[in-house]
């Protein structure tokens, strides 16, 4: 199983940027798919999540209104697209894949190496 999370970079604050992640050797559309990151010096933090089927995401607060999650199964990917940036949100992004839709991390039996997200202010 591989899930590579891809498409960070630097962006100024109030921009946007979308992150993919694609999967490959699971039955993707029998997955939840999360977003979580982790800044320098912080612990990792939930994102959002996206169901098996794409009907239903949860999001933390702090990116609710801002970030999207939505998927293509066809295409085992997932993306995460973020605008609003803000200077807290530069973090190491990281997809996993588990079976259900939840928060935590230990909820996710597949990670992805991550992306690098930096906003300047």
């Amino acid at each position: 199983v591989q899930l590579q999370a891809s498409g960070g970079g630097l962006v100024q604050a109030g921009g946007s940027l979308r992150l993919s992640c694609a999967a490959s050797g699971l039955a993707f559309s029998n997955y939840a798919v999360g977003w979580f990151r982790q800044a320098p010096g912080k612990e990792r933090e939930f994102v959002g999540s996206n169901g098996r089927d794409g009907a239903n995401t949860i999001y933390t607060d702090s990116v609710k209104g801002r970030f999207n999650i939505s998927r293509e199964n066809a295409r085992n990917t997932v993306y995460l697209q973020m605008s609003g940036l803000k200077p807290e949100d530069t973090a190491v992004y990281h997809c996993a894949a588990g079976p259900f839709l939840a928060p935590m991390p230990d909820r996710y039996d597949y990670w992805g190496q991550g992306t690098l997200v930096t906003v300047s202010s």
